[in-house]
């Protein structure tokens, strides 16, 4: 039976994740209105909408360091509402921002500062809330999955599905009736609510794992105290100490798989996006519809994975998921071919049920992944750990990106031709199946378990 105390910090742990990521899931509110302000208010070609979105997101690859500033620099005795509530600051900032601004201001530039801006403070918020997520959600004893298993990860992956889900269902509601900068203004709104939110919490009241230094060691054994360490001693201590986690084979092997499962595979959302909308004339409800969907998707997962999935082993898992992407690309190549219309399947109705699923999927490795390496992860360095995992997600996205740009340009698509539209899709099928010949990297064990073992 747990002790009140413990059992109330608990809770607070739940409330303080469950906004971060309901709030970082509704994200795509504002993400649909920026996609729509690019292509109709800045007029920017499909090559350049995809070079912008993937751009924006450099300050993620920056996630190591925050981590381990996190880990390791204490804000008036706290390292992580301190940096949940800056983080949701700058994003509030750089929202209003572009919202507030005249309008004879904003430019391609002007809106790549403040895309930068407000994906600073996201990567910031998703690393202390990762960290928070890897401290309070490990198993109770490496070979036990009691006081965690993968339930907290499952929880704040479901609100992160049902705030993505609101998001875009509003976001295609409200994208035909107002002005993508009323939207960036709604959602700026929302993240200064956030900000007051978490900044009214103390630290204290979570009952987070102290850690022990060789100096403050002996006091805490005798009454249990403890003093934040000192920021520039502590920094070097976490170096050393994600520089040895890496160096673990169970460990370096997975996040090497994990990235290059992301990076090989040349992403075409921002063709597919123009597809959508200039050459099937798609109504914008109806892509939120299907994002909508998608996010519905991304919550049965996250259900169906803490209620089942946590024994099947890692290796299956991830597997799984990359074949179930390849069959979705090459079903979107016969839908470009038009081969389900010839069916009787109307364009809205697929477009509604696999292209926001697919958008989606290669996601579901994520919450796996992100437990394997919460049950891995050495006491101490979980911050670090999990923003260098998160870091690499964001570089590797990146880089699929551009190659997602890189292939439209070599197959000659573009806002006005989309013949090789298919053929570039099932390029893009073929570098998904690549990863699964490099499976053995990954430990062969049930997540839930607790347990893992390399070949």
């Amino acid at each position: 039976m747990k002790d009140p105390k413990e059992e109330e910090a608990a809770n607070w742990v739940r409330r303080l994740l469950g906004l971060g990521f309901w709030v970082q899931g509704f994200r795509c509110f504002a993400w649909m209105g920026v996609n729509f302000f690019l292509k109709d208010g800045l007029k920017v070609a499909p090559s350049t909408l995809q070079l912008l979105q993937n751009s924006a997101n450099l300050p993620m690859v920056g996630k190591p360091l925050y981590g381990i500033v996190s880990d390791a620099v204490y804000i008036r005795g706290e390292h992580r509402i301190p940096y949940i509530a800056i983080g949701a600051l700058l994003q509030s900032v750089s929202w209003l921002a572009v919202g507030l601004i005249p309008a004879s201001v904003i430019s391609i530039l002007t809106m790549s500062l403040f895309l930068l801006l407000g994906n600073l403070g996201a990567s910031i918020v998703e690393v202390a809330n990762d960290a928070l997520v890897a401290e309070t959600g490990k198993p109770a004893s490496p070979t036990s999955s009691e006081g965690g298993g993968g339930e907290l990860q499952s929880y704040v992956w479901m609100l992160a599905s049902i705030g993505g889900a609101l998001g875009n269902l509003l976001g295609g509601i409200c994208i035909s009736q107002l002005s993508p900068r009323y939207m960036f203004i709604i959602f700026g709104l929302l993240l200064a609510l956030q900000f007051l939110a978490t900044a009214s919490v103390r630290e204290s009241s979570l009952n987070l794992p102290k850690p022990i230094t060789s100096d403050n060691k002996k006091k805490n054994n005798k009454n249990k105290s403890y003093s934040s360490p000192s920021g520039g001693s502590n920094i070097r201590k976490q170096l050393s100490q994600l520089s040895l986690a890496l160096q673990r084979p169970d460990i370096a092997y997975s996040i090497a798989w994990f990235t290059m499962s992301f990076a090989i595979i040349p992403i075409l959302m921002g063709t597919m996006f123009f597809y959508q909308t200039q050459q099937l004339q798609l109504d914008s409800s109806l892509l939120g519809i299907s994002k909508v969907f998608g996010q519905a998707a991304m919550l049965a997962w996250s259900a169906s994975y803490n209620r089942w999935l946590k024994v099947v082993p890692v290796r299956k898992l991830l597997s799984g998921v990359q074949v179930a992407t390849v069959a979705l690309m090459v079903s979107d190549a016969l839908f470009v071919r038009r081969l389900y219309r010839e069916m009787g399947v109307s364009d809205g109705t697929y477009v509604v049920l696999f292209s926001g699923l697919l958008e989606v999927l290669p996601l579901f490795k994520v919450l796996p992944f992100s437990v394997l390496m919460a049950g891995l992860c050495p006491a101490g360095c979980e911050g670090s750990l999990m923003a260098f995992v998160m870091s690499a997600i964001a570089l590797a996205t990146i880089v699929s990106g551009y190659l997602g740009v890189a292939l439209a340009a070599f197959m000659g698509v573009s806002g006005d031709d989309f013949t090789c539209l298919p053929q570039a899709i099932l390029i893009q099928a073929a570098c998904t199946l690549l990863p699964i010949f490099w499976t053995s990297w990954i430990p062969d064990a049930a997540i839930g378990s607790g347990r893992a073992k390399t070949d």
